[in-house]
């Protein structure tokens, strides 16, 4: 008998009916009943429509591989290694379908279906019908180039879109959207990907966070060669329509990505037809010109800049602010257009003299200057379209600031605790769509988190998520003609779970369920 540091040993079972390591994500399953996501993948994808596995059964596989913890094609043959869950995706898939259509399902496999989720292999037949063989042959380096999403593509976003809005159904208290711009860098390895400004392979996903509510409204993915700049008032736009009715003011937050005349104007001069004027906030870009402007400012027009908490507590940031005087050539000089205030921030380089002879090196990665007293300072720009009596100057840097918090902990989120990360293919477009069905995984696990546990103590992240709930061990077992998922009496996930199920039974009855139910 083989030694062991420990006084335990593995033995295989043979017997493994019913064991699951995965009872809570059953709630999961759950939520996506309730929000109507089925009939959201039925409407809006037709990529296999008469043979093999249907694509609602293909995208729910792929949003619990990515809620379950998994990463790759290959994990999922460890999802139908669980055959707990198994046993419950089989139940669940024909609930609430007429004879007829339960037939139709039967009717799709020309051999006996032996599987519960799809096979590695299937699903990246799958994911290779998103992809457009045409364009992707036009990305190349040192080029920026987006192919045009195909129709199953455009499907996938619309239903992305569908999941962020539901939220707003379930819990409609504001009119306000808040959307944050801002691109990721997704690193790989895959031959078909492309260089980009940090001098690795990588692709580089424009996204649109919702930040009332926490969810992603849409994405643009594309190669990471692709400056996080290009074609932002177009993704925008995009945005703007798929926002629900309820909705009657948008907002937006950029980085200086978002500096450009087309689409700063754009959202000055009101140019949409249904929000008109669009308020914002984004980074400028210091020029030479900007930099003359900040030179004028008198130092005693410099005023601290305090950090403010939830609770109202105010701290010193070592940082001042400024009211700019600096019209670009792009603002006009009419006195009847719009107004643009361009703010200055400035943040003294103390420990820094080697700065003071030469603050503009061109190897630090920000912009610098000398003031009057010799001594160097980071240099950063906000402009705004909020005018002197709508909000401070320091209201507007703190705004504008916590765009970064909120949609870089999403884009953490995406890539380290679901399997955005790891993109599965060379194919531009079958990454594409699953980096999609990331999205909407991050959608329903933030309503989840927001709107169905609410304060649990379970933190934001998912990884908590997944370990104070979804990793729960149970047994599945038949009775009554019932299915009944066991866990342990003594599991304090145990009264988590009954909560949520409680929570989705009023959710399934209210508006929201009865609406995209219907659609």
């Amino acid at each position: 008998m083989a030694q062991h540091t420990l006084p335990f040993e593995y033995e295989s079972e043979e017997n493994s009916t019913g064991l699951t390591a995965l009872a809570g994500l059953p709630v999961f399953l759950e939520l996506m009943a309730v929000m109507g996501l089925p009939q959201m993948i039925r409407t809006r994808l037709d990529v296999r429509s008469n043979q093999g596995w249907t694509d609602t059964q293909q995208v729910l596989a792929l949003v619990s591989l990515h809620l379950a913890g998994g990463d790759c094609m290959d994990d999922l043959d460890k999802l139908e290694g669980d055959d707990g869950f198994c046993e419950i995706l089989k139940e669940v898939e024909g609930h609430g379908l007429r004879h007829r259509e339960r037939q139709a399902l039967a009717y799709r496999w020309r051999i006996e279906k032996t599987r519960s989720v799809p096979s590695p292999t299937a699903l990246r037949h799958w994911l290779g019908e998103f992809d457009d063989e045409d364009q992707s042959g036009l990305s190349k380096q040192g080029a920026a180039f987006v192919p045009a999403p195909n129709e199953h593509l455009v499907g996938l976003k619309q239903v992305v879109a569908q999941t962020a809005c539901y939220a707003h159904l379930v819990d409609p208290q504001t009119d306000t959207a808040t959307l944050d711009g801002d691109a990721t860098l997704v690193e790989t390895h895959k031959d078909g990907a492309l260089y980009c400004y940090k001098k690795h392979k990588a692709y580089q996903p424009y996204n649109i966070f919702w930040d009332e509510l926490g969810v992603m409204l849409t994405s643009e993915f594309r190669d990471g060669n692709c400056p996080a700049a290009w074609r932002i008032l177009e993704v925008f736009r995009d945005g703007l329509e798929l926002l629900p009715p309820g909705i009657r003011r948008v907002r937006t937050r950029q980085d200086t990505a978002g500096y450009q005349s087309a689409f700063l104007k754009y959202m000055a001069e009101g140019h949409h037809p249904r929000f008109g004027v669009i308020k914002f906030a984004v980074g400028v870009d210091v020029t030479r010109a900007f930099k003359d402007a900040v030179a004028q400012v008198a130092d005693q027009d410099w005023q601290p800049l305090k950090a403010v908490d939830a609770d109202g507590f105010e701290w010193d940031t070592g940082q001042q602010f400024a009211e700019v005087c600096y019209v670009p050539d792009w603002a006009g000089k009419s006195k009847n257009g719009p107004q643009y205030r361009f703010l200055a921030i400035r943040e003294l380089l103390a420990d820094q003299p080697e700065l003071f002879d030469n603050p503009d090196q061109a190897e630090l990665p920000f912009p610098t200057m000398l003031f009057s007293d010799k001594q160097a300072h980071k240099v950063f720009g906000v402009v705004t379209n909020y005018l002197w009596d709508e909000m401070d100057g320091d209201e507007i840097i703190r705004w504008h600031r916590l765009r970064g918090g909120n949609s870089e902990k999403a884009h953490s989120i995406l890539k380290s605790d679901l399997g955005a990360g790891q993109l599965p293919t060379d194919k531009f477009g079958a990454n594409a769509a699953w980096w999609q069905i990331a999205l909407i995984a991050f959608n329903l696990h933030v309503i989840m988190q927001t709107q169905v546990l609410g304060r649990t103590g379970l933190g934001q992240r998912l990884k908590a998520v997944r370990f104070g709930l979804i990793g729960v061990p149970g047994r599945i077992v038949r009775h009554a003609r019932r299915l009944i998922i066991r866990v342990p009496k003594s599991h304090p996930s145990l009264a988590l779970i009954e909560r949520a199920r409680r929570r989705l039974a009023q959710m399934a009855t209210g508006p929201p369920g009865r609406w995209l139910t219907a659609a």
